[in-house]
């Protein structure tokens, strides 16, 4: 199969980027003709500039220009987009149905239904733009950087669902979780449960690892931000004598480096490489994802669960429908330090290795690259099937 591929890469490398490279690598690996668009957002200082993006993001001519050349160079039977924000643009879609090319989406994060593409607001869930065609909401809330952009971005959103952009003209999108596709199906999108398949991301086996080889410490990986639960971590480390590791670099960074100066137990590490991130989940008890926001399927966490490591996962929706509480992890309440390490306690009391082997086979029966292909192949059938009924 002859595969066009395109990404939007943001300014500060993320994990849908990862999921990107991983899925193409993959797709190459089973023999398919795979060729990619990538496109990477400027980081913007002048306010000007961020105006100028915002509308160029409606419908950017110079990104529409550069696929129809793809196109017609590559001659794809399908096109697969990862992320389209902010310098692809919807334009991508319109051009693919000018060249009767069939679209899969995969949406791995919530932008279409939120300016923010994380329905968080002040620390705590948000979804009061939704279902609202024009959700003035955001704006109101200047969700999105200030009220004038948070604007832009809504408009972009809405103008699309008036035109029927994101219903007519994908044939498929992919969420990354059930809890996912729940959210988009009840949206002022009005998108058809056929139109919308789960397949979660995947990890290469990591390689297991024995319980006897664990060290008396919890990990954490991954961005150093507020919507991560980082502040709730590195108190809990304070209600608790517990040892705690961290690896990865923020906006937040300066506040982990002042905990772990005052705190014998809080190890920083700075962003590390991957071999590095591996050495130090096999060894460790648990790792810990204390998000206070709706994750979609954190890389981090397959692949804890690759080296059989068990993970203590906040309880917020979608998080704790990945984590079985006292099977391959245990739950605590999301925003709270107290119960954090309250469950760290626990866990150094009441860890079975039954947890450790339900981690290691929570990741065999769903996030092997081989159980992904299988499953991105019955979507892409069914992009080609859906597409024969879309409005043309």
């Amino acid at each position: 199969m002859k595969i066009l591929l395109v990404h939007n890469y943001y300014t500060q490398r993320g994990g849908e980027d990862g999921v990107f490279e991983t899925e193409r690598n993959l797709l190459l690996q089973k023999g398919h003709e795979v060729e990619s668009l990538t496109f990477q957002n400027r980081k913007l200082q002048k306010f000007a500039e961020k105006i100028r993006m915002s509308f160029s993001s409606i419908y950017n001519c110079h990104s529409a220009m550069l696929l129809a050349q793809k196109i017609d160079e590559f001659q794809p039977q399908i096109l697969h987009v990862h992320n389209f924000w902010k310098e692809a643009s919807p334009a991508i879609y319109y051009v693919a149905k000018s060249k009767k090319i069939p679209v899969v989406q995969t949406l791995h994060n919530f932008r279409l239904l939120c300016a923010n593409a994380l329905l968080l607001r002040k620390g705590k869930p948000c979804e009061l733009c939704i279902k609202q065609t024009f959700p003035m909401a955001g704006i109101r809330y200047a969700c999105y950087e200030n009220h004038l952009i948070t604007a832009q971005v809504t408009f972009l959103s809405t103008i699309h669902k008036i035109l029927g952009t994101w219903k007519n003209l994908v044939s498929q999108y992919i969420t990354i979780t059930e809890f996912a596709k729940r959210k988009f199906l009840a949206s002022a999108l009005h998108l058809q449960e056929n139109q919308i398949s789960v397949k979660p991301n995947f990890v290469e086996d990591r390689g297991e690892a024995s319980m006897e080889s664990r060290e008396n410490y919890f990990l954490y990986v991954g961005r150093l931000s507020a919507e991560k639960g980082i502040q709730i971590l590195l108190e809990a480390a304070g209600h608790h004598n517990f040892r705690l590791e961290i690896v990865g670099g923020g906006e937040m960074e300066k506040l982990v480096r002042e905990y772990a100066q005052s705190n014998s137990n809080i190890i920083f590490h700075g962003e590390q490489n991957q071999e590095f991130v591996l050495a130090k989940m096999k060894k460790a008890k648990a790792l810990i994802l204390p998000s206070i926001c709706y994750e979609n399927l954190p890389l981090t966490l397959l692949e804890a669960f690759s080296t059989a490591t068990p993970v203590i996962i906040s309880d917020i929706d979608n998080l704790n429908e990945l984590v079985t509480h006292q099977q391959n992890g245990i739950h605590f309440r999301t925003g709270s330090s107290e119960d954090l390490a309250n469950k760290i306690a626990f866990f150094e009391k009441n860890a079975s290795p039954l947890w450790y082997e339900n981690a290691r086979n929570t990741y065999l029966q769903n996030y092997t690259p081989e159980i992904s292909y299988r499953r991105l192949m019955e979507i892409y059938q069914k992009a080609f099937d859906t597409f024969s009924r879309l409005p043309k």
